[in-house]
């Protein structure tokens, strides 16, 4: 071999192995899931009434799993219900998704009821573990009745919830006759059930059993058809922000009740005793996030009324002398008011959760309650015994000194001031000591007084 070829040979051989060797330190800083790293999958959370923010989180939770390109997302889900418009902006926001959602009704114990039907067939993947349930999604008014005009109002809800249900079914490919039952019939059935009527894919014991039993499965996506590779996948948790936690929180039919008491108690006891300052800014507090939290939840407008006739009655009662009939009204109303809060006259969404308030929160609320009344009443009640010190009424019994003869009319000297004075009955000398019995005007009528009534000017 000549010699010039083996030098070209030789600088060949080297340009090759550099060019391999920057390619594999390349690879070895690949993105997560490229080549054979392993897969990553978001989980996010969701438990309690279906509300604007839970939508808001899911929706933000599948944006973020679509820019980290992962390899799907899945939602735990714990609901008796929610706002129809929530729901409806869940399941507009799974079947847009790009990144396979899976939703997984856990864990044992929860449910998927009313509105969480609608989102569990919504998902690309439907799973859910052992011991819970799904369904009942059949809007009824809780209170019956209604004339026949309710009665048609029921039945276009319950027309439109069926062809939602039998249209989210059919794209995905499941059970379309018993998605329909769970409407019209409020039928409910375990995840056993569930899996063998094709309501969901998968019955998974935890999260792990859930990914495993994924694998390899093929979902339909706007992007088109993706095989999940997710067994053994590195699980991130989208958490919700703080703000959304707290508005979730409060969506709690429970705190939304206790703020609304809390807020319109601490109102009153600020009226009636102004300057506290803290009562009244606890109270405005406590009322704007009751009114933030009852715009998420199915209210009864008969309880809100009943509870607005209670706080009037409490107000008529603190202008009433003792405690009576007033009082009595105002505890009765606001018992009836709270077990009526989240009752519904006309027939909810299918969306809409059955939730009320706990009875015992109810008693222990309504205890604090009249505590609040007897509290108030009882220092409007002093306060209305206490002497008058202002106005003319405040110098009725006070002592004076005669500075000029009074005959009929002179001038005193009461608590460092000079008044016109007179007196009905005989003429009274300087130096003397009177007592006012009458104010006619701006004199003083008098009557002479003993030396032990005399009060310190």
């Amino acid at each position: 071999m000549p010699i010039r070829s083996a030098y070209a040979w030789r600088r060949w051989s080297l340009a090759a192995l550099a060019v391999g060797g920057v390619l594999a330190m390349f690879g070895a800083f690949a993105p997560a899931g490229a080549g054979g790293a392993r897969p990553v999958v978001y989980l996010a959370r969701v438990d309690g009434v279906i509300n604007p923010f839970s939508a808001r989180y899911l929706e933000r939770a599948i944006r973020q799993t679509e820019r980290a390109g992962a390899a799907a997302l899945v939602l735990e889900l714990d609901t008796p219900g929610g706002l129809d418009t929530a729901m409806r902006d869940m399941i507009q926001a799974e079947l847009n998704s790009h990144a396979p959602v899976i939703v997984y009704v856990a864990p044992s114990g929860a449910r998927a009821a009313s509105a969480g039907m609608f989102i569990t067939m919504a998902a690309h993947l439907a799973a859910m573990a052992p011991g819970t349930a799904i369904g009942a999604a059949h809007p009824v008014s809780l209170t019956g009745g209604g004339g026949a005009e309710a009665e048609v109002m029921a039945t276009k809800v319950t027309e439109d919830a069926a062809a939602m249900a039998r249209s989210i079914a059919g794209h995905r490919k499941r059970n379309v006759e018993w998605a329909e039952a769970a409407v019209r019939e409020s039928v409910s059935i375990t995840a056993a059930e569930a899996k063998e009527k094709g309501v969901i894919e998968i019955v998974a014991s935890d999260l792990q059993d859930l990914l495993a039993q994924a694998e390899g499965r093929a979902v339909a996506t706007p992007a088109g058809e993706t095989v999940l590779r997710l067994k053994e996948a590195d699980v991130q948790e989208v958490p919700m922000g703080w703000i959304e936690h707290l508005l979730h929180l409060i969506a709690d039919p429970n705190i939304a009740y206790i703020f609304l008491t809390i807020g319109t108690l601490g109102i009153i006891v600020e009226l009636y005793h102004p300057g506290g300052l803290f009562p009244g800014i606890a109270g405005a507090i406590s009322l704007l996030l009751g009114f933030a939290a009852l715009g998420t939840l199915p209210v009864g407008w008969a309880g809100i009324g009943l509870l607005v006739l209670a706080v009037a009655l409490l107000l008529a009662e603190l202008h009433a002398p003792g405690f009576g009939a007033f009082g009595i009204g105002a505890l009765v109303a606001f018992v009836a008011g709270s077990l009526l809060l989240f009752v519904p006259v006309t027939p909810p969404s299918p969306a809409a959760p059955a939730v009320g308030v706990n009875r015992w929160l109810v008693m222990g609320m309504t205890a604090f309650f009249a505590s609040v009344i007897l509290f108030v009443g009882q220092r409007v009640w002093e306060a209305q015994r206490l002497v008058v010190q202002t106005g003319s009424e405040a110098l009725l019994g006070a002592t004076g000194e005669v500075i000029s003869a009074l005959d009929p009319e002179g001038t005193v000297r009461l608590r460092g001031e000079v008044w016109t004075a007179r007196t009905e009955g005989d003429h009274i000398q300087p130096g003397g000591r009177v007592r006012v019995v009458r104010v006619d005007g701006v004199v003083l009528v008098v009557e002479p007084a003993a030396p032990a009534e005399d009060e310190t000017s």
